[in-house]
């Protein structure tokens, strides 16, 4: 296993000692121990600045299931370190945060710190993973711990709720992007990302190549809030600020972010491909906006307004995806779009998490986050105003900050969309700068909103329910790091230009690329007096006058009542599945094993039978039969009997002696076939069986008078009768049926020389089918876990929600 390789699973590793040194040390707060983790994969992951800066790629294999192609392929390219970094880096600041924000006394810190490692190690999976496979299951572990992380507080409903909403949706769109792997496999042959870009030239004409392309878009879709998949979001904040700072800023919404960049160089020779992610990324950016603008919450204002922030890196890509199909690697034209989604990744990362965590220091300090009850902080928080100045401004698109420079960008990419001249972009891509334009004077007014109403105008001590002062230096530390790298960029952004932002764009357009040049990045505060400039004036200037505005307005809100919104549809949604699958599972689920068997056993009959009449399968031929001897008569006769006397038997006492009585003639069957272990464990099963069911069924109440009725009886005996047949009939046409020579001799010969083992039936239950083995015991020991945790379980009474 290589260095790489254990950048991954080290957090999942150290999750799993976490337990141990929150019990070993109980006075220390736990993330001192997290605390030096993510800081060394940070500085780990800084040293391959110098290799991908110039183009190259580091790769390691370790080999998993590669007979099926699954390997633990992981791969380092320019957007792969990009997200490396700022997973670790912004995970780094997001535990030294969370520290000083989650108290040792009152929290469960255990639980805390090891669900974020899980998050932390899942996502660097997904970023690095160059197996499809690989990449899908920590895909699926990142939507499982932010499950966890979101539902903390699992004592509250609404944090419940939310970390619900989150898991149906985002494993929905996993459960899709499964689906999309899988057809692409159908095309290529290959799990391999590498691999499967390498030929993407020839993949447009298969017929699963839409199919493929829609179902990724809905993973991308759904982990990254894109329209209308976005409801879990806002609901999403009912987590724990670090949480917040950390998945819903930096990494996990920005999951989807990177599987469209990743995948744009397979799927945008496609035109739906195109107006699929610059169409719903740009309506996500102006609902994002519009809906942030009435919001109440702080965090529901910076829920939304990451919506928003994250359609527009999504329409970036979108419409760079144009520049694949024009040659050029220097032609700014169609690049620049990709330049801005990359850029702009980077600065919603700095000014989005110094906000999230700028917001969890008001709630900390003050005991709120309702505008409505804030104001007047300025002079009471002088550094958080401060950090929250930075932030909200950069987020508003006003210079010296980096997030006017990508701003700035994100115009000029939208206003160039028109000028492509394919796939109707000549047509319909004025839609595109107009939008843009529109969600960006929201984005303006919300910013003025969270800033403004929180540290100006008069100061409400009443409606606090602290006596606010600063945060203290462990808790401000973090934010004013990212807030002074909000400015760092804003002036200096060359310093990403040819490090982070090029080798990005070189794995997403990776067909621009030639001889290693790099792309040619260019980054200013001044272009001249272009449209882009005129159109942030725009935006100022009504932002403005809508801020002031803002009530004689505000009830165009009313047109899209709350009743008649996504996240109602997705509420009454879920009502009516259970309704109905609740009015569903009463009309056979009646309480009586006997009826469930009856539905199975029916469906058993139907479904084998059809097949076998539809697909010509009944065959008899006895040539290869051994001799019936006289004895194996007698035995079947025995069994037949016992089985046939079951059904007229009049006590459960009678049933349960007949039933041992097969059981015990079938170990007789193993014996005489030369089986003496199945024998052995058959006779041990049936002992206990019949043992333990004379315990239970003498407690038992009499057979009821329906249960003798003759009716009943015969048609259990119907049912018996056909399950038996269909069995015979499918044992007996497989035996004349073979179309190759049977797998017994394999094991005979390999037994001994392959697995070293003199036991046949041992060697093929350890080694040649040692996964059946290895899930069944796993099965068991989720079925033991489980076990133990409703004996463990203690649920507090009368508590309240």
């Amino acid at each position: 296993m290589s260095l790489l390789h254990l950048a991954i699973v080290s957090p999942l590793v150290l999750a799993a000692l976490i337990p141990t040194l929150y019990r070993t040390f109980p006075k220390i707060h736990t993330g001192w121990f997290l605390l030096p983790l993510p800081i060394l994969l940070f500085s780990y992951f800084l040293q391959f600045i110098s290799q991908t800066s110039q183009g190259n790629t580091i790769t390691r294999n370790l080999q998993w299931i590669p007979s099926l192609g699954i390997d633990f392929t992981v791969k380092i390219d320019g957007l792969g370190l990009l997200f490396a970094l700022l997973i670790t880096g912004i995970g780094s600041l997001v535990v030294l945060y969370s520290i000083y924000y989650l108290s040792k006394e009152k929290e469960k810190l255990n639980l805390f710190y090891v669900y974020l490692l899980l998050f932390m190690g899942a996502m660097l999976g997904v970023v690095l993973s160059d197996n499809l496979i690989l990449l899908y299951s920590f895909w699926e572990l990142t939507s499982f711990s932010s499950f966890l992380l979101i539902g903390y507080w699992h004592h509250r409903e609404r944090s419940r709720y939310g970390a619900q909403k989150s898991m149906l949706i985002t494993v929905f769109g996993g459960l899709a992007m499964l689906g999309g792997i899988l057809l692409l496999y159908m095309m290529t042959g290959t799990f391999s990302i590498s691999e499967t870009i390498a030929v993407a030239g020839e993949l447009p004409g298969s017929q699963l190549f839409i199919p493929a392309l829609l179902c990724f878009l809905l993973g991308a879709f759904t982990k990254s809030a894109q329209f209308p998949f976005h409801i879990w979001l806002p609901d999403a904040m009912e987590a724990p600020t670090p949480v917040s700072a950390y998945l819903h800023s930096a990494t996990m919404v920005k999951a989807g972010i990177y599987l469209v960049a990743r995948l744009t160089p397979i799927f945008a020779q496609s035109g739906i491909w195109l107006w699929l992610v610059a169409g719903i990324g740009i309506i996500t950016l102006f609902w994002g906006s519009f809906s942030a603008v009435r919001q109440s919450d702080l965090k529901g204002i910076l829920a939304y307004s990451t919506i928003s922030q994250l359609g527009m890196i999504m329409s970036l890509l979108g419409i760079g995806a144009v520049a694949l199909h024009f040659d050029g690697v220097n032609d700014g034209i169609y690049t620049v779009a990709v330049t801005a989604a990359v850029f702009h990744l980077i600065n919603h990362a700095t000014f989005k998490g110094s906000l999230f965590m700028a917001v969890g220091i008001i709630d900390h300090e003050t005991g709120t986050r309702d505008i409505r009850r804030l104001g007047g902080l300025m002079t009471l928080m002088p550094i958080t105003f401060t950090i929250s100045l930075i932030g909200t401004l950069s987020m508003a698109g006003l210079p010296p900050f980096n997030g006017f420079l990508s701003k700035e960008m994100f115009f000029t990419g939208m206003l160039n969309a028109k000028e492509a001249g394919i796939f109707s972009l000549d047509v319909w891509g004025i839609l595109f700068p107009v939008i843009a334009w529109t969600g960006s004077v929201f984005t303006f007014v919300y910013c003025m909103i969270l800033l403004f109403r929180t540290f100006t105008g008069g100061f409400k001590p009443e409606k606090l329910d602290k006596e606010p002062h600063e945060a203290p230096l462990g808790m401000l530390v973090p934010p004013i790091i990212l807030a002074s790298l909000v400015i760092v960029f804003g002036l200096f952004p060359k310093l990403l230009a040819n490090t982070l932002i090029s080798p990005a764009m070189a794995a997403i357009l990776p067909s621009l690329v030639e001889d290693g040049k790099q792309f040619n990045v260019h980054i200013s505060h001044w272009h001249g007096f272009k449209p882009e400039l005129f159109m942030t004036i725009g935006v100022v200037l009504v932002g403005i006058l809508l801020y002031k505005t803002q009530e004689s307005w505000s009830g165009i809100y009313r047109l899209f009542p709350e009743k008649f919104s996504f996240n109602k549809l997705y509420d009454h949604s879920l009502e009516l599945l259970q309704r109905v699958s609740r009015k569903f599972t009463r009309m056979y689920m009646n309480g009586f094993i006997r009826t469930y068997l009856v539905y199975i056993f029916s469906f058993f009959i139907f479904i084998l039978g059809v097949a076998l009449v539809y697909s010509q399968a009944v065959k008899f031929d006895t040539a290869d039969l051994a001799e019936v001897r006289f004895y194996e008569v007698i035995l079947v006769a025995i069994i037949a009997l016992s089985s046939v006397s079951i059904l007229f038997a009049k006590s459960r006492l009678t049933s349960i002696i007949l039933l041992g009585a097969v059981g015990y003639t079938v170990a007789l069957f193993f014996v005489i076939f030369r089986a003496p272990d199945l024998a052995l464990t058959q006779l041990v099963i049936e002992t206990v069986s019949v043992s333990l069911f004379l315990l239970c069924f003498y407690h038992l109440p009499k057979l009821r008078k329906s249960e003798g009725r003759v009716g009943f009886k015969l048609f259990n005996l119907l049912i018996a009768a056909g399950v038996g047949a269909i069995v015979t009939v499918i044992s007996l046409s497989a035996h004349s049926s073979k179309k190759f020579e049977s797998i017994s001799n394999y094991y005979i010969e390999n037994t001994y020389k392959k697995a070293g083992g003199e036991n046949m039936v041992n060697v093929i239950l350890v080694d040649f089918r040692g996964f059946d083995t290895l899930f069944e015991i796993c099965v068991l020991g989720i079925a033991a876990l489980g076990i133990y945790g409703m004996i463990k379980l203690r649920l507090a009474k009368g508590k309240t929600e």
